[in-house]
This record gives C-alpha cells, sequence and structure tokens, in this order.
C-alpha cells in the first residue's frame, strides 16, 4: 500500500510540475504577443543558417524585415519581397526579374514575414524548456511541438528575451535531421519609415520581366 500510495503522489507530482509548466509556457508567449503587437512597426537583422550533416548541408546568410502590421519587406539571399498587405513583389536583381502575385495565405505552416513573431499561436503543442545565458542576457525556451502529425518539422525551439519579451532566435528541427536557426541580431521599433515603404514602384526596375500570376 505505501509502494502505491508513493508511486500515485509521484505521478501526480510530474502531472502538475508539467501543467505548471504549460501554464508558464503559455503565459511568457501571451506576453511576447502582446508586445510585439504593441509596436507600430518593427525592423530586424537576422542571421539564417541551415544544416543537414547527411546531406552534407550547411549553410549561412544574413537579411533584414521591415514589418508593420501584416505589411512587410524582406531582403533575403539577394532577393528583396515587398508585401503590401493585397500582393507580393518577389524582386530578383541576378534574374532581372519580378514576379507578382496575390496574398496567400493557404500554407498555413508557412512562418512568413508579417506573422514569424507571433506564429506560435495556432497549430502548436508547447512546453517550458531551459533557461540560457547568450551575451549577459538571460534566453528562455519555449518548445513548440506541431499539433498536425503529417508536418515534416519535429519541433521548434522558440528563444524568448526574458527582459524585452522578444524572440532572441527560432531553432526548427525537422523529421529529415535538417535544422535551421533564424537568430535576431538587431530588433528596431517604432522607426520613421517612408510613406513608400512598402509601395512596389515598377519604374524602379525598367528593364526586368515580370511575371503576374492570378
Amino acid at each position: 500500500m505505501n509502494k502505491f500510495l508513493t508511486l500515485t503522489l509521484f505521478v501526480f507530482c510530474l502531472c502538475f510540475n508539467s501543467n505548471a509548466q504549460d501554464k508558464k509556457a503559455k503565459t511568457l508567449l501571451s506576453e511576447v504577443t502582446s508586445k510585439i503587437k504593441s509596436f507600430n512597426n518593427i525592423s530586424i537583422d537576422f542571421k539564417y543558417s541551415l544544416n543537414n550533416s547527411k546531406e552534407n548541408i550547411n549553410q549561412e546568410s544574413k537579411g533584414n524585415v521591415v514589418l508593420q502590421g501584416n505589411k512587410y519587406v524582406l531582403n533575403f539571399m539577394g532577393v528583396t519581397k515587398i508585401f503590401d498587405g493585397k500582393k507580393t513583389y518577389t524582386i530578383v536583381p541576378e534574374d532581372e526579374e519580378i514576379t507578382i502575385s496575390n496574398m496567400n495565405d493557404s500554407d498555413e505552416k508557412a512562418i512568413t514575414p508579417n506573422k514569424m513573431l507571433t506564429f506560435f499561436n495556432n497549430g502548436y503543442k508547447f512546453t517550458w524548456d531551459i533557461l540560457q545565458n547568450s551575451k549577459g542576457r538571460k534566453i528562455q525556451y519555449i518548445k513548440l511541438t506541431p499539433s498536425n502529425n503529417k508536418d515534416q518539422r519535429k519541433e521548434i525551439l522558440l528563444g524568448i528575451d526574458i527582459q524585452t519579451k522578444t524572440i532572441n532566435n527560432l531553432i526548427e528541427i525537422g523529421k529529415n535531421g535538417t535544422k535551421t536557426i533564424l537568430t535576431v541580431n538587431s530588433f528596431k521599433t517604432n522607426q520613421t519609415l517612408s510613406k513608400n515603404q512598402f509601395t512596389f514602384v515598377a519604374t524602379k526596375y525598367p528593364n526586368y520581366y515580370i511575371n503576374k500570376l492570378d
């Protein structure tokens, strides 16, 4: 009887601790969401790395993005993407080509620029993970597990700066062993933006081929 009681108490404590940790994770993510929504605009410089040892893939690149509401301008890997709230303009200088497409939210799994800071609010189970020190900052990790078993991502580790309640980094681990890491190098808010910040101006690209998609 004593062994049974001890086991029961042990299981109860594990469940209680797990629920408490999950509640802490939910609270922190809610605080991050509220903080992000409080800004008029956000400018981010970031580093992106992709690694798959089995496929001998190891890539690194840098980029930047300006966000305001659901609009954005993203510069990454030599390509510029502008989303004005209705259409996406993908500008590829190397090919002198511009692709114009209508807004497409069909891929709910995709972490697009306009939802990269709040994507975790839907489609994930989350748990409290490790706390690390990075350059004098305390970074708390939340582990996100996709609710959809068909999702090719095994898990996502979201690193949150405890002091600022903003995202410091994101580590995505695929079921095929691929690991991608996005690290925020610079995070600025409420900057003075040009009135044409999110406007595509065709005259800037006189010799480019324009491909319009329905």
